[in-house]
């Protein structure tokens, strides 16, 4: 390809480029789901799924009644159903009648005794800010904002959402949580001092008495839940506990427009590994996800927090999800216990999780849960990023300082490849006043005008392309970057100086995003300007565009954007000046 076209060619990917980065954040601003997030992940169905698929399960128990769940896969979710009086479309959520509340230093928790389901969880150390931007403030004066700061409610029950925990046991007319369960006298709330609070509730029915114990600890998220089944009757028994978490479909309330953020069910086990489910997918019935493990859990997974049903290890366990109603939907597992002779009692313990995605504290409690935090395909890269980040921060103490580093070092590791790029850029800015020139001479003579640029490259060594394929190797790690910012809940709340109070949040005075944009602007004019009129407007108002759309990113990416700017005009000036000192004179 000559010369001319080869350099018109890259400036169209980049406007292109541009043009496909406004269209994504307009198809989210409309609530449709961005090209560039990270996708759910499912892999095609082999011969063992589609035979687990296929595979007769055991009958429902004899209490569940809803024709629409036909084995005892989708049996919880019956249960769910005729219990929870979930919503179809139009109808009203049918709260719980009665709540009982326990709390620790992490969880405020609300039990439904009908069913001993978890329908509240309050995050008490996961505060929500007020949002003091224009969008905000606008919020609060019609009345759709508070004005101070709140507590994250991550399970909720209300006219709006419908998010619960549930569990039960199967394999019989069993307690599950459509029975009456009572709760076990105790205390309700942890004491100065004490580690652990429990809260237990019991039920009995089809000749086994279950007690369902759940268990808080001090500076934990997890809460273990135990299934304590005693047969009460004459024949042995042998039951299943079920473990699952009823969800509508919408997006967490306060989620931004401009950037888009995974929201729905998660599976994991070893052989297939982290997959994650749309909502549609599951409407339509074309979700693929594992159906049966030794190992795994089921998780429902938001920006920046989790809900996960670990089971304990060891038991063979089968997974489902299933759509109850118009936009309600099921996510579970279920897994066998040994035989129960009369008199005898086996005991259970899973963990349910109710927190933020907090890597080590997930990685913690069950393999593969930290890919909640999820950095799609570049998650090879996006980890270790975040390892530097996190070393940087336990030094520093401030997570906007362990960026600015974290920038620099990153910067200077890819300072070779950036050289180059410079160093293209900087001999192209030298020639264009003979481009220029060249194309005035030749006007719209193509064959010359091409022919006389190649010959202006050859004399000046000048590969037109040399500073674009540096820019391409390093694209990869700057979206790395970009996903561990915007994922990692630890950088929310968290200050960097002055008037930035929350990284996760965008600056409230806008002052980063208007910043960026001035570097961006410096940037263009320290670039050659491309010898078409239309191509150098274009270009001259892309750092307006591009500034516009970080107006309401968190302000952590803005300041990693904006300080990479101010590196990448610092190495620019400086390798042009020394391009400039080693020409020689006249």
């Amino acid at each position: 390809m000559q010369g001319m076209d080869t350099q018109r060619l890259i400036l169209w990917i980049i406007f292109s480029m541009s043009l496909v980065f406004l269209w994504d954040r307009w198809q989210q601003y409309q609530g449709q789901p961005s090209f560039f997030a990270p996708a759910p992940t499912q892999p095609a169905p082999g011969p063992e799924t589609k035979a687990a698929e296929k595979r007769v399960e055991p009958q429902a128990p004899n209490g569940a009644t809803d024709a629409s769940v036909p084995n005892a896969a989708t049996a919880p979710a019956a249960s769910a159903a005729a219990s929870s009086a979930a919503p179809a479309s139009g109808d009203a959520i049918e709260r719980p009648r009665e709540r009982i509340t326990v709390a620790s230093d992490l969880l405020q928790l609300d039990f439904d005794p009908a069913g001993a389901s978890l329908v509240r969880a309050e995050l008490l150390q996961q505060k929500i800010p007020p949002d003091w931007t224009a969008s905000g403030l606008i919020g609060l004066v019609l009345g759709k904002k508070e004005d101070h700061e709140s507590e994250v409610v991550l399970l909720e029950v209300t006219d709006q959402r419908y998010y619960v925990a549930q569990s039960g046991v199967i394999g019989g007319e069993f307690p599950n949580h459509r029975s009456a369960w009572h709760a076990l006298p105790g205390a309700r709330q942890m004491a100065e001092g004490q580690d652990t609070l429990a809260i237990t509730f019991e039920a009995e029915a089809g000749g086994a008495r279950v007690r369902k114990t759940y268990t808080l600890r001090r500076g934990h998220y997890d809460v273990q839940v135990s299934h304590e089944i005693a047969n009460t009757g004459a024949a042995p028994i042998t039951p299943s506990v079920y473990l699952q978490i009823m969800r509508d479909g919408n997006k967490p309330e306060g989620q931004s427009s401009f950037y888009s953020t995974f929201t729905g069910p998660a599976f994991y086990s070893d052989k297939e590994k982290f997959q994650k489910i749309d909502f549609s997918d599951i409407n339509k019935g074309k979700a693929t996800h594992v159906k049966s493990a030794p190992d795994g859990w089921v998780a429902m997974i938001q920006h920046y927090f989790v809900a996960a049903w670990v089971p304990p290890p060891g038991p063979e366990r089968d997974f489902y999800s299933t759509k109850f109603k118009d936009n309600l939907f099921i996510v579970g597992t279920k897994y066998a216990l040994p035989a129960i002779a009369p008199g005898a009692s086996e005991t259970s313990i899973a963990s349910l999780y109710i927190g933020p995605q907090d890597q080590h504290a997930l990685e913690q409690l069950a393999p593969g849960l930290d890919l909640v935090v999820d950095y799609g395909w570049l998650t090879v890269l996006s980890k270790p990023l975040f390892w530097l980040l996190q070393f940087l921060h336990n030094g520093l103490g401030n997570w906007g300082w362990a960026i600015v580093i974290a920038t620099l070092l990153i910067k200077l590791a890819l300072f070779p490849l950036s050289a180059a790029s410079y160093k293209s850029m900087a001999r192209m800015k030298e020639v264009t006043p003979r481009m220029m020139k060249i194309r005035e001479q030749y006007g719209d003579d193509k064959q010359k005008l091409n022919a006389a640029m190649m010959e202006l490259y050859k004399n000046e060594k000048i590969n037109p392309i040399g500073g674009c394929l540096p820019i391409v190797v390093q694209i990869p790690v700057f979206l790395a970057y970009y996903w561990v910012l915007l994922a990692s809940v630890e950088m929310r709340n968290q200050p960097w100086m002055l008037w930035v109070h929350d990284l996760a949040s965008p600056d409230p005075w806008f002052v980063l995003p208007i910043a960026m944009m001035a570097t961006m602007i410096v940037q263009y004019k320290l670039n050659p300007t491309p010898p078409d009129p239309v191509q150098a407007k274009v270009m001259a108002i892309m750092p307006f565009i591009f500034g516009a759309m970080f107006f309401m990113f968190p302000a952590g990416l803005v300041l990693y954007w904006f300080v990479n700017n101010l590196l990448s005009i610092a190495q620019q000036a400086y390798i042009t000046r020394n391009l400039t000192k080693a020409k020689p004179v006249g």
